[in-house]
């Protein structure tokens, strides 16, 4: 029973090791994981940092930046803390087998010496004699037997016992170097996320001096962007219009030609696109806000929906400069901000890329100099904004990633792309569809 129990104790153990060693890799992944978007966010604020004439964008990508630092700090202090349990575990083995060596040392000293003071071939020869009959004979030769047996086993298990503690501490002594090493990039964190706090600070400062300023431009970029949506809007709405007619026309089509054939008529193709039309009059208007779906579309809308969550982003490479919503400005919370999307910056010169595929149903001119691209998916609609030069035409099938064409780059240095989800009319939150936003 105490060996099934010991058993069991070391199965839970190794169980434990195990699964902490999986959770350690996964915090890995992930530290690797943000590390990089740290690395993409340093070299965005650097080219952000030398054009941008108004500090508000910096401040965002600046404060993007802050939030992966301390998730960094965060998934270090987990591996800190998975290891020192890992290490604890390792202290209980080691402990463990120490007490079991001096155990097994202490027996087997004493069965030497006590082999010592009857290692004579006499003694052992005299103690078979003295035996009472052949039966304690045989006995007294079988327990010599098993007691140079015994003693040979004992020197094993002390040999492999000695192994397996110079093992664990092995593991222990890489352990405590490794922990010692999450300490000092935690504390180098630290200490860097305090510098980038501080120069937040500084900037806050600075943007606060052009409040007015910065209040009227916000002003002005909001009647832009409400035009421009609205502009969108009523572009998706004749869009479904459009499908929901073609919808129709092929439904009264099909009645047209049924009607023509239990009247026993043959009906030329005119013919029945006339009655189809009249059939359509007759029937009650589309609606321009609901997709009928059918067929490929449906296929298309269940795909993309399928996808929620798992999306890749519009750009290769880019922070949030402003959420979905309506929120404070982020330095001045008595300013409020309304977005119908999510203002992506990202790299001079970078381009817009199709999150999903489906087929261009706009592209939108909005200024001379301003381009957007309207994507269809079933009844999803995505949106490109703020491009230079677009690489797709209307009608076009685009397939997912697939170059839309290039993002502006405005007079302050500020490469933005704004990106917007819809279904239907409806605007959805863009971070709940696209991965790790």
């Amino acid at each position: 029973m105490p060996k099934f129990l010991l058993s069991l104790v070391f199965i839970s153990l190794t169980s434990l090791m195990w699964s902490q060693s999986t959770q350690q890799e996964k915090l890995e992944e992930r530290k690797a994981q943000i590390q990089k978007e740290i690395r993409d966010n340093e070299i965005l604020l650097k080219s952000v940092s030398k054009k941008e004439k108004s500090a508000v964008n910096v401040f965002v990508i600046q404060t993007t930046k802050i939030k992966l630092k301390e998730k960094l700090i965060n998934t270090t202090e987990k591996q800190t803390k998975l290891l020192s349990n890992d290490m604890y575990i390792n202290q209980v083995q080691i402990n463990k087998l120490k007490g079991q060596l001096d155990v097994l040392k202490e027996d087997y000293s004493r069965m030497i010496v006590k082999s010592y003071k009857s290692r004579s071939e006499q003694s052992r020869a005299m103690f078979i004699l003295s035996s009472e009959n052949f039966l304690q004979a045989y006995k007294r030769v079988q327990y010599m037997k098993q007691y140079t047996n015994y003693r040979k086993l004992q020197g094993e298990e002390i040999k492999t016992k000695t192994s397996q503690l110079i093992v664990y501490n092995g593991k222990l002594n890489v352990q405590k170097t490794a922990k010692q090493k999450l300490v000092e990039e935690n504390e180098k964190e630290r200490l860097s996320l305090l510098k980038e706090k501080q120069e937040q600070e500084k900037l806050v400062q600075t943007i606060k001096k052009d409040k007015s300023k910065i209040a009227a431009d916000i002003k002005n970029k909001q009647q832009e962007a409400r035009a421009i949506d609205n502009k969108i809007k009523q572009l998706i709405r004749e869009a479904i219009a459009e499908a929901n007619r073609k919808a129709a026309m092929e439904r009264a089509m099909e009645k047209a030609k049924a009607m023509a054939k239990a009247a026993s008529k043959v009906e030329s193709n005119e013919e029945l696109k006339t009655r189809a039309k009249a059939i359509v009059s007759s029937e009650a208007a589309v609606s321009s806000s609901k997709i009928e779906l059918t067929g490929e579309s449906k296929i298309l809308a269940d795909n993309f929906r399928a996808n929620k969550g798992k999306l890749p982003w519009p750009v290769e490479r880019g922070v949030v400069s402003s959420a979905y919503g309506d929120h404070p400005h982020p330095v001045i919370s008595t300013l409020n901000i309304h977005n119908n999307g999510v203002d992506i910056t990202t790299d001079q010169g970078a381009s817009a890329r199709a999150v999903f595929g489906g087929v261009v149903t706009s592209v939108l001119v909005t200024s001379p100099i301003i381009k957007a691209v309207v994507i269809q998916h079933g009844d999803f609609f995505t949106v490109y904004q703020n491009l230079s030069s677009v690489s797709v035409n209307k009608g076009d099938k685009v397939s997912i990633k697939q170059n839309l064409g290039k993002i502006r780059t405005n007079g302050d240095g500020k490469t933005i792309m704004k990106f917007i989800i819809m279904q239907n009319t409806i605007f959805n939150n863009p971070a709940s569809w696209l991965f790790n936003m």
